[in-house]
């Protein structure tokens, strides 16, 4: 019978592996959850795939040109807004440009379509203000919906998180990612692992290259 992964058979299997880590080994044992994170991390890190993919819907408000991110952020894949045309719930794709080129094109953000031009009309570009902010221009002039597609880094796991994507679609990812971030810990050489975990990556990494069909037709990485 299958059985699925979770925080407490990956703590358990670790162990296994490393014939390291049980409660008399006390500080290997404090180590584990920690280093289960670091393997998390690195895989939300390294793979930008279909399961770490998260929309979040917000609505813009009128003179505000810089609005937070989703907690977990790590990447924006794209940011799109209703009212083109004005009033209604048609949805249009925003671009992304650099930060200098926003000020550039809009450099005073209290000014708005509606005050500059007398046209009302949504936010066209969107830039990284800083880690937790983007701003958009130009400023919107209404409450616009809006919808930021971003890569998130999942809930890591823990004795109170038993599951997540990775323990659900990518087990075998997590334990290498995990082990890799064990030996590291334990001064140990990592290159079989490594091996491993690329080959499994690649994989996940393959599959998701597949279901992308138009994404600028080209997948971007860090």
């Amino acid at each position: 019978m299958a059985t699925a992964m979770t925080y407490n058979s990956l703590l358990t299997d670790l162990q296994n592996y490393l014939e390291r880590g049980t409660a008399s080994d006390s500080i290997v044992y404090g180590q584990l959850n920690e280093l289960i994170n670091f393997g998390e991390r690195r895989c939300a890190r390294e793979l930008k795939i279909l399961g770490y993919i998260v929309p979040a819907v917000f609505t813009m408000q009128a003179g505000l040109a810089v609005y937070q991110k989703p907690d977990r952020w790590r990447q924006t894949v794209s940011v799109n807004v209703s009212g083109s045309p004005v009033g209604t719930s048609v949805r249009s794709p925003m671009f992304p440009r650099s930060y200098e080129y926003i000020r550039t094109y809009w450099p005073d953000d209290t000014q708005t379509n509606t005050t500059v031009y007398g046209i009302p009309g949504p936010p066209k570009f969107y830039a990284d203000y800083n880690y937790q902010n983007i701003i958009v221009a130009p400023t919107p002039d209404a409450a616009y919906p809006a919808e930021l597609v971003y890569y998130e880094e999942p809930p890591l796991l823990g004795p109170a998180n038993q599951s997540n994507w990775l323990t659900q679609y990518a087990p075998r990812l997590l334990l290498y990612a995990s082990m890799i971030e064990s030996q590291v810990f334990l001064k140990k050489d990592t290159s079989s692992l490594q091996s491993m975990y690329d080959r499994e990556a690649a994989v996940l990494n393959g599959e998701d290259t597949q279901r992308v069909l138009d994404r600028t037709s080209t997948r971007q990485k860090d």
